[in-house]
């Protein structure tokens, strides 16, 4: 399993906008992470605070984050001089069922393909046995400037 310093030396993301807490499995063509849905985290205050819900932006989060680890476990570890991983297409997200505050997600990351610096995957998000969240997406990597390398 991967702590949250690992985590944090492989990718760019940092609390309060990590949604990863430690990987579960990874090897080069797919991750199993999980996140603790804290409910004290801040976005539960506005985001329907009577019946408060995690957004689902939020949760696509957690797949693009995992992705990123992914890429970075293929690159043999991670180093940000190989590029910085950024989201370059979303498509077809279909959610099933409202992730509430005190629950864990468990984010399964599938690279489908990889073309050049460009890794095509699908992210599947459960809560125990039930389905949360599919989606493909696409992340690049890009030169330090920001610019697609």
């Amino acid at each position: 399993m991967t702590k949250t310093t690992d985590l944090l030396s492989a990718i760019p993301h940092r609390p309060p906008f990590l949604f990863i807490d430690e990987v579960v499995e990874v090897d080069s063509s797919q991750i199993v992470a999980r996140k603790f849905v804290d409910p004290e985290s801040d976005f539960f205050r506005g985001h329907y605070p009577d019946r408060p819900v995690m957004p689902g932006v939020l949760i696509c989060e957690s797949c693009f984050q995992a992705g990123a680890m992914l890429i970075a476990h293929r690159l043999g570890g991670g180093s940000m001089s190989d590029g910085l991983p950024v989201l370059t297409r979303i498509g077809d997200a279909r959610f099933k069922s409202m992730v509430q505050p005190g629950e864990t997600l468990e984010v399964c990351v599938s690279l489908d393909d990889e073309l050049d610096r460009a890794f095509y995957m699908t992210g599947r998000v459960r809560v125990g046995s039930r389905r949360v969240l599919r989606v493909s997406f696409c992340c690049m990597l890009a030169d330090t400037e920001g610019e697609a390398a």
